[in-house]
């Protein structure tokens, strides 16, 4: 099975893993970095030089000197939010409680703004929200952070108002959240995961104690970290009570930390230049 990955969505996944330090720093990464990193996982140059454009138009990497004076980039204040919000998602699996309750998003965008209603209608899908009605929408209570820095980074706010909430009834939780997002289509995200990085945990446990390979470990890493990155926001992580018994959500997220803890050091060892 064949697997798509844009360049500019492997520069925000390079930047996220290896871009930053403790407390939101980082120095820029120079363009002949980005470049050499990107070609490791089959991005060519101008590949790299024209998604960066992108994104620096987006407001997400800012052009910067590094400390001797080379041209880079560098994280700007927003995306450092987002990454930040992103990795409580990414790297950490908390077993979710049906008792923490639930955040509801209800909005209302005037006519002479219909386009908002759809970007905050798309943004809060990204988000991992269900639609339980027309203008409501629903998730886990622990997406609440994310979700504010989100609709106030976008300039959504004013459209919006966020409350905690508990199901009551009438239909029983676990056949409401069925209606309210597509369990169906987010397993099958999940097993595409599987399919295609499960095998590649298990070629690197085979090796046992073996100390790995920088570029390889990088390079599986980086890919693993940008297929996973988007299912802890298609799938919000509902209570096990809410879902099949055979949720492959579980083991998904298993095979992710599993490569993280493997691989992510040894992959720095590349990024630094001090593998050879």
């Amino acid at each position: 099975m064949a697997e798509q990955h844009t360049p500019r969505s492997l520069i925000v996944s390079l930047y996220g893993a290896y871009g930053r330090t403790p407390g939101g720093g980082g120095e820029p990464m120079p363009v002949a970095e980005l470049i050499r990193l990107l070609a490791a996982v089959g991005v060519d140059a101008p590949s790299v030089r024209s998604s960066v454009s992108r994104l620096k138009r987006r407001g997400l990497l800012v052009a910067a000197r590094t400390p001797d004076g080379a041209a880079g980039y560098a994280l700007s204040d927003d995306a450092h939010q987002l990454l930040d919000d992103g990795d409580r998602r990414i790297y950490e699996h908390p077993a979710p409680q049906l008792s923490e309750g639930w955040v509801l998003a209800v909005f209302s965008v005037p006519e002479s703004e219909r386009a908002k209603r759809h970007v905050l209608r798309s943004r809060l899908a990204r988000l991992g929200f269900g639609s339980a009605a027309p203008g409501v929408w629903i998730a886990p209570a622990r997406l609440y952070e994310e979700t504010r820095h989100t609709l106030e980074r976008l300039q959504l706010a004013p459209y919006v108002d966020l409350f905690r909430a508990e199901h009551l009834g009438f239909a029983a939780t676990e056949e409401a959240a069925a209606r309210w997002w597509d369990l169906t289509g987010i397993a099958k995200q999940h097993e595409q995961f599987l399919d295609l990085h499960e095998p590649v945990l298990r070629a690197w446990v085979a090796r046992g104690e073996e100390a790995p390979d920088p570029e390889q470990a990088y390079r599986d890493y980086l890919l693993a970290l940008d297929s996973w990155r988007r299912l802890p926001y298609a799938d919000p992580g509902l209570p096990a009570e809410l879902l099949p018994a055979d949720w492959p959500g579980v083991r998904s997220a298993e095979v992710f930390a599993g490569l993280h803890a493997r691989l992510r050091d040894a992959g720095a060892e590349f990024v630094r230049g001090d593998s050879g």
